[in-house]
């Protein structure tokens, strides 16, 4: 008896296991130029005993490195694992501890002063809606400017594309936003 599966048929059976489509790309071939490979083993599990003292608040862990964001519930809940964007460069990357010091939904957007340095032509503030970058929900930390926030272009998830922020999708921020409380201590790895 000889098996064959096609590429639909793979990635239905990843499904079945919990796998992400995106683990299963098509060989090169003259229709599908190279592409960078995406696996799992690219996945580092955090448990919050590594970066943290207790677990008496909301603790959230932002790895730049496999742009992914932990957050452990101050209950006891299981850990809930969201997909993230990164700051594009080193020099935008702020790392260590922090707090979320604010929640808004419905974020206004304006560019620090060097983003309007930069980008002059840039404007002062963008109301909330689908052409400002903070999404539906930002979640604003202790450090001046930086943010853990949703995002309308889907395409910056997984990859550098922030001057600094943590985005996620606009529907994966909305879950975090409703469950994770002011206070809660973040660490960006």
């Amino acid at each position: 008896m000889t098996l064959s599966m096609n590429r639909r048929a793979a990635i239905a059976g990843a499904a079945a296991f919990g796998l992400s489509a995106t683990v299963l790309r098509a060989q090169d071939t003259p229709e599908a130029p190279a592409r960078v490979q995406r696996n799992l083993a690219g996945f580092r599990r955090h448990d919050w005993q590594d970066h943290f003292d207790s677990r008496d608040t909301d603790l959230l862990v932002a790895d730049t490195v496999t742009r992914t964001l932990h957050f452990w519930h101050r209950d006891g809940r299981p850990v809930q694992v969201f997909p993230t964007s990164v700051p594009i460069s080193p020099d935008l990357t702020r790392l260590g501890y922090t707090e979320i010091v604010r929640k808004v939904e419905g974020p206004s957007w304006r560019p620090t002063p060097s983003m309007r340095e930069r980008n002059p032509e840039w404007p002062v503030v963008v109301p909330p809606g689908p052409d400002n970058p903070m999404g539906s929900h930002a979640l604003h930390l202790s450090w001046q400017y930086y943010r853990i926030h949703g995002t309308h272009d889907v395409r910056k998830i997984g990859r550098p594309s922030s001057d600094g922020c943590i985005g996620l999708f606009n529907e994966q921020i909305a879950v975090l936003f409703d469950q994770v409380a002011v206070g809660a201590r973040v660490r960006l790895v």
